[in-house]
């Protein structure tokens, strides 16, 4: 996207959403938007494979019972 383009998405997307920005606050953020946009890209385009990070790291703990619940209180 260029800059204008930036712009204009940060400009729709704030009316869109009720935010009062004035011009200032909508460069800001353009600027910052831009800016994350161009990280996400860089890091998209760095070669994953499954074992680069293997689901096994996330481990979620078991929903707790009403009656271990209980057994804590």
């Amino acid at each position: 996207m260029t800059d204008e383009e930036v712009l204009m998405y940060v400009k729709a997307s704030a009316v869109a959403l009720g935010l009062s920005l004035d011009e200032a606050q909508q460069q800001r953020v353009a600027v910052h938007l831009a800016r994350t946009a161009g990280m996400a890209a860089q890091l998209a385009a760095v070669p994953l494979t499954v074992a680069d990070e293997p689901a096994e790291i996330y481990c979620p703990l078991p929903f707790p019972t009403a009656s271990s619940v209980r057994e804590q209180l």
